[in-house]
């Protein structure tokens, strides 16, 4: 049984929760291996089409457990990030199934950059939002420096880079770092019904937007219609595909399978 994150499915959702709220669901070595072999479990179901990350107790997450990282003498912390949180993100942005984070309280360093990872984020009022690193004399990893900029733009990501200042939940909405902000109540239940929701549409076509969206940040105009052309032949012989061109022309909601 996993000791730090706790692994749920429910129809086509799987919900993974950080799980050690006595620490704030700061990322230890047993956390990165469990969440990633959860990764891999949730890829290689087909029954799965949709995940929903959050974390138990007070907050998301802190980030890394310091006292982890520093249980060896003048540690290589770039090592550290490859064998950690830089393969983890990599499963979860090339995964062609939707992430939806669903955050509350703290979301501070790497813990903001694995939520950046995900597809969505819905965030409750309590949520803080902070990149924290500078605070102890580093830069932004697990990703921040990738996904940040990209989400807020340049100067709010240098600033809040910089500076390390929490952005509140409502303040995060504004600037697209967040979805949508709930109440706490009802944070859960939101989250899980954008998955369910994402979970009744068609899998592999997320995938393609997914690998599309992402690439158009490194390529040109010609090579992103490229992109587009190669991700709609495959699309266009999906089960999924073949079922909402049906529906359409029999005036009914599409019932699509994930194929």
């Amino acid at each position: 049984m996993p000791e730090a994150i706790t692994f749920e499915k429910k129809g086509g959702v799987a919900t993974i929760a950080l799980d050690r709220p006595e620490r704030l669901n700061a990322f230890d070595g047993t956390m990165h291996e469990e969440l990633y072999a959860a990764l891999e479990e949730v890829e290689a179901d087909e029954e799965i089409r949709c995940v929903v990350l959050r974390g138990e107790g007070r907050g998301f997450s802190a980030g890394a457990d310091l006292s982890s990282v520093r249980s060896e003498e003048d540690p290589d912390l770039g090592e550290y990030l490859r064998q950690t949180y830089s393969r983890a993100i990599v499963k979860m942005v090339r995964m062609e199934k939707p992430i939806v984070a669903a955050l509350h309280g703290p979301v501070y360093g790497a813990g903001m950059g694995m939520a950046l990872a995900c597809d969505m984020r819905v965030a409750s009022e309590s949520a803080k939002f902070s990149v924290a690193f500078v605070r102890i004399g580093l830069m932004p990893d697990a990703g921040v420096s990738f996904f940040l900029p990209r989400i807020v733009g340049l100067g709010r990501a240098m600033e809040m880079s910089m500076t390390g200042d929490a952005v509140e939940a409502e303040e995060a909405h504004r600037i697209g770092l967040v979805n949508k902000v709930v109440s706490e109540d009802s944070l859960v239940d939101e989250a899980s019904a954008l998955a369910e929701k994402l979970a009744a549409l068609p899998t592999k076509a997320m995938g393609q937007i997914k690998h599309s969206l992402y690439a158009s940040f490194e390529s040109d105009l010609e090579a992103a219609l490229e992109a587009e052309a190669k991700g709609q032949t495959f699309c266009g012989y999906t089960e999924d595909h073949k079922e909402g061109v049906a529906a359409f022309f029999e005036k009914r909601e599409a019932s699509f399978t994930g194929r």
